[in-house]
């Protein structure tokens, strides 16, 4: 019988869980053995295999992404800001996506998904939900990296699409979809459990807008017997919404409420663009809805906010009981940054800095996550927790003077300041490094993937622009 290793992490600072919430601690012992939390606190006696001198950093759960995609995103950067057709509320969901999507390459994508996975756990990201087509790959990379991964293959019964830059319409196959869902299961057959548990199968209906109810509840029907989250795009655009009501008479949140799709296993990407909101023009209701029938968001606050969108408002939905978590969805994959964003964009809607604190915004980065999940052995330091973990350097620019290691953590610190990151008590992160990355490789495919994209443009877009058209550069080149 192989002997348990044991680890001492003494921190200065410390976010410990007391069986209701997070606390701050100083001074702290934690002792992890093999991919567990052993013990928190003083008095510890037993054995131990190795002491990390942590006093003058923090420890903190690790972060928790429920919504990412991890194929595409990095390649977003410098070809989808900036940009938006007001009929389509400037969102990039029907313009945009599809001919990038169509424009990148198979290799490019496994690039990005190497790029993604880093950039996640170097900033103290341990679990991500990541929705797309690359399962294998995203199953093998994980096993690479450490990174904890939810993985679900997205499917879909319709597609949208835009034939004149001007109105977006659906074409539909069902076929398609219920075969896009027995991938799904046999994917999930297949991997759920992968690499000693940290990679676990979801199941991730693509849109709400794209999926027939039919194919909708043989999904959720599946999540139950399977016991596993359920993931689907809802109210996340206001071409989308409209549809919605067009064609049934109901709201996306409502619609998906009378299927019977809603429940504490879902987890909705974004629902953002609800009834209520200034956005819609329609009663309020939607967020009740979501805290009744205990539905989570995944509340993807960047990709939103860069196309002058917020939440109305995350402290709404907070005090009406629902659920929070944050995803990165695209770019960047930093949920750092979804926190500050989340706060600050909150008192901005709301008038109020006190509205969102950082402290709500970090209980759903790491407890919201989790509760999410379905785990009550995540996002927390605690005994019995898996011990996924980050320490980050309270002497550093973004840190010091430190007082209140979230708040700082929340309004200043930057991935620079993450130190190490556990992961099952595995060390992936250490001095800053994901210890798999070969950075300079990562970079260079990452480069080339773009290079190789940017041409095809205009190949893949029916309206014949090339990427300067759809994406023009910031300003005039040179000469």
């Amino acid at each position: 019988m192989t002997t348990p290793r044991r680890t001492l992490i003494h921190a200065g600072h410390a976010v410990v869980f007391d069986g209701r919430g997070h606390r701050l601690a100083r001074d702290l012992p934690v002792v992890l053995e093999d991919d567990r939390i052993l013990h928190v606190g003083p008095g510890f006696e037993g054995r131990v295999d190795e002491r990390v001198d942590a006093r003058d950093r923090v420890l903190t759960p690790g972060l928790i992404s429920t919504h990412a995609h991890l194929a595409g995103s990095p390649l977003d950067r410098s070809f989808i800001e900036d940009t938006g057709r007001p009929q389509f509320f400037f969102s990039g969901l029907f313009e945009l996506l599809p001919v990038r999507d169509g424009a990148q390459d198979e290799a490019g994508s496994r690039a990005c998904v190497d790029f993604s996975m880093a950039e996640l756990l170097r900033g103290g990201v341990t679990t991500v939900l990541e929705i797309g087509q690359l399962g294998e790959h995203v199953v093998e990379r994980a096993g690479r990296f450490g990174l904890r991964v939810y993985v679900g293959l997205s499917f879909r019964s319709g597609r949208w699409l835009t034939p004149d830059g001007r109105r977006v319409r659906w074409e539909w196959d069902e076929a398609r979809g219920q075969e896009g869902l027995r991938r799904a299961l046999a994917f999930h057959d297949a991997h759920d459990g992968a690499h000693g548990g940290r990679v676990r199968a979801c199941l991730a209906p693509a849109q709400v807008d794209t999926c027939t109810p039919e194919l909708l509840q043989a999904a959720r029907r599946a999540a139950e017997e399977r016991g596993c989250p359920l993931t689907l795009h809802a109210s996340q655009s206001v071409i989308e919404f409209n549809e919605m009501v067009a064609r049934h008479g109901r709201t996306p949140i409502e619609w998906l409420r009378d299927l019977g799709f809603l429940g504490p296993r879902t987890i909705l990407g974004h629902a953002i663009i609800v009834g209520g909101s200034s956005w819609t023009n329609h009663p309020a209701g939607d967020v009740r809805i979501l805290a009744e029938t205990g539905t989570s968001v995944a509340h993807a606050v960047w990709v939103f906010a860069r196309r002058g969108v917020a939440m109305e408002s995350f402290a709404r939905y907070r005090d009406a009981g629902v659920n929070l978590s944050l995803g990165t969805d695209t770019n960047p994959q930093s949920v750092i940054e979804a926190m500050r964003w989340a706060a600050v964009l909150s008192k901005t809607v709301e008038r109020n800095t006190q509205a969102t604190t950082a402290a709500d915004v970090f209980d759903a980065a790491t407890l919201g996550g989790a509760r999410a999940l379905g785990r009550d052995d995540l996002g927390r330091i605690a005994p019995g927790a898996k011990a996924d973990l980050v320490l980050w350097r309270a002497r550093s620019w973004g840190m010091t003077p430190l007082r209140d290691p979230v708040r700082n953590i929340v309004y200043n610190a930057t991935a620079e300041d993450v130190d190490r990151v556990y992961v099952d008590g595995r060390v992936v992160v250490d001095g800053g490094r994901v210890l798999a990355a070969d950075e300079p490789a990562i970079l260079d495919a990452l480069q080339a993937a773009g290079e190789r994209m940017w041409p095809r443009v205009a190949e893949v877009d029916r309206a014949g622009r090339g990427a300067d058209d759809l994406a023009p550069l910031s300003y005039p080149r040179w000469p």
